[in-house]
C-alpha cells in the first residue's frame, strides 16, 4: 500500500478514535455531576411524635457539675431519621422535682438542633412554637445538646453509629472521645 493510499485509513482511525473517546468522557462527567451533592439543599422528613417517655426507658446522662437540673433519653423514642436527624425526647428534672419533657433533633452535619414538641402532664404533646433550627452552644447554661452531641451522637460531623451504638454509649456512659484528667 503506497503513502497515499495509508493517509485516508490513518485518518478515518485517528477519527474513529476520537470519536469513541468522546462519549466515555461525557458519560464520565455525567456520572460524576448525578453524584455531586454540593449543589442539593437538604430536606427534613416528617416527623412523628412518640409516646410520652416511661421512667424505666429512661437513660440518665451528666451534663456538668455546674448544673442545676438532671437530664435523661427517653430510649424507645431515639432514631437516626434518613435526614441524618438523630430524635429523642429529653427529660429534664429540677432540684425540686419538676419534670420538662421535649422532643428534640441534632443535627450532626451542622451541629445544630431543634424543638419539635413538649410534653403536657396527661401525655399528650404541644407543638413547639419556635421550631427552627439552631446551632449548638456548647458553653451556655443549657449544654445538655452539646453534651449529646459531642459526647454521644456526633464525630466529624456525622452520626457516630447505629441507633443500638448511641443508645450503648449512653446507657454505659461511654463518651465518643473518653475525657482525660488535667
Amino acid at each position: 500500500m503506497s503513502l497515499n493510499h495509508r493517509g485516508p485509513a490513518i485518518l478515518a482511525a485517528a477519527a474513529l478514535a476520537v470519536f469513541v473517546c468522546i462519549p466515555p468522557a461525557f458519560s464520565q462527567s455525567q456520572f460524576e455531576e448525578d453524584f455531586d451533592d454540593s449543589g442539593k439543599t437538604w430536606q427534613e422528613i416528617a416527623v412523628q411524635l412518640p409516646s410520652s417517655p416511661a421512667s424505666e426507658n429512661l437513660i440518665p446522662f451528666y451534663v456538668s457539675a455546674t448544673a442545676t437540673q438532671t437530664f435523661a433519653l427517653d430510649e424507645k423514642s431515639l432514631s437516626i431519621g434518613k435526614d441524618g436527624v438523630i430524635r429523642f425526647t429529653l427529660v429534664s428534672t429540677s432540684p425540686s422535682g419538676a419534670r420538662n419533657i421535649s422532643y428534640e433533633g441534632i443535627r450532626c452535619a451542622s451541629f445544630e438542633k431543634k424543638s419539635y414538641a413538649y410534653g403536657r402532664d396527661d401525655g399528650t404533646w404541644s407543638r413547639s412554637r419556635h421550631d427552627q433550627w439552631e446551632r449548638i452552644v456548647r458553653n451556655a447554661a443549657n449544654r445538655q445538646h452539646g453534651v449529646l452531641a459531642v459526647d454521644f451522637f456526633c464525630e466529624s460531623q456525622a452520626v457516630a453509629g447505629d441507633r443500638e451504638t448511641l443508645l450503648r454509649r449512653l446507657r454505659n456512659n461511654q463518651p465518643i472521645t473518653p475525657k482525660t484528667g488535667g
